[in-house]
């Protein structure tokens, strides 16, 4: 494993060889939110997962990136590590930067993996509010209950305690303000419903079937919407489904990749 920090953002390389893959995580998560896919992944791809502006090792952001911001800052990324073009792949939050990167910086990407993702908070005003309400919440009870009222709701009714536990302290350790209140405010901002129909790379859009947090109708929007997108839902995962059956998980991204 590589650890290198550049341009404030905290990187976390895996393998060496083969095409890269670049890791986009959720709006609570940081590159260790990946940990089930390193080995799988690095086995035959460069892997880099970031820290996004304002999480868990990187460094914050002078003010709020907005959408487009993030994906410069991803693109700028790629740049600087010659990882381009890259297969790029984003989970929830990380998924809606990887739709902008790929809508404003084609040339970058190489294939695009949208998982348990969104088009966007900002396609309703009650989804942009509630986005933006998580920010005060945030400050109010500070980060380790926030992600103890958070995690459960991340994973499947099944999930074992053990697993939402990890998932809390991992989101409790990665999450600050102003950091989420950036992100948050970038999701309520946004609508791709649009613009989808743009994206001129091949896609694979996954979903958990116990998604409670953005559910398996979303992917479907978004898989339809997206030209010649596929999609696959994979059975007993919530909105982690990286986290939740990494084994499914990793199975679809490598054949998709391959």
């Amino acid at each position: 494993m590589t650890v290198r920090t550049g341009g404030g953002v905290h990187v976390t390389e895996h393998g060496g060889s083969g095409d890269p893959v670049l890791l986009l995580h959720g709006i609570g998560g940081s590159a260790d939110s990946f940990a089930g896919q390193f080995a799988a992944l690095a086995a035959r791809h460069r892997v880099l997962a970031w820290d996004a502006p304002g999480y868990a090792r990187s460094a914050e952001p002078a003010d709020a990136p907005g959408m487009a911001g993030y994906a410069a800052a991803a693109a700028a990324l790629l740049r600087e590590r010659g990882a381009a073009p890259a297969h790029v792949v984003g989970v929830s939050w990380g998924g809606v930067i990887a739709t902008r990167l790929a809508l404003d910086h084609p040339g970058l990407v190489r294939t695009l993996v949208l998982a348990d993702s969104t088009r966007g908070s900002g396609r309703t005003e009650e989804k942009a509010a509630a986005m933006r309400r998580r920010a005060g919440e945030l400050a109010a009870i500070g980060p380790e209950a926030f992600a103890r009222a958070r995690a459960p709701k991340l994973l499947s009714a099944d999930a074992p305690e053990e697993l939402v536990d990890r998932v809390a302290t991992a989101m409790a350790r990665s999450i600050r303000l102003p950091g989420y209140a950036y992100a948050a405010a970038s999701m309520a901002e946004t609508d791709h419903n649009g613009v989808l129909g743009r994206i001129s790379v091949p896609a694979l859009v996954v979903a958990g079937d116990r998604d409670v947090v953005t559910g398996v109708a979303e992917s479907e929007a978004i898989a339809a919407a997206v030209p010649g997108a596929r999609l696959e839902v994979i059975a007993g995962a919530g909105h982690l489904s990286n986290v939740e059956r990494p084994e499914a998980f990793n199975r679809l991204l490598l054949e998709f990749l391959t």
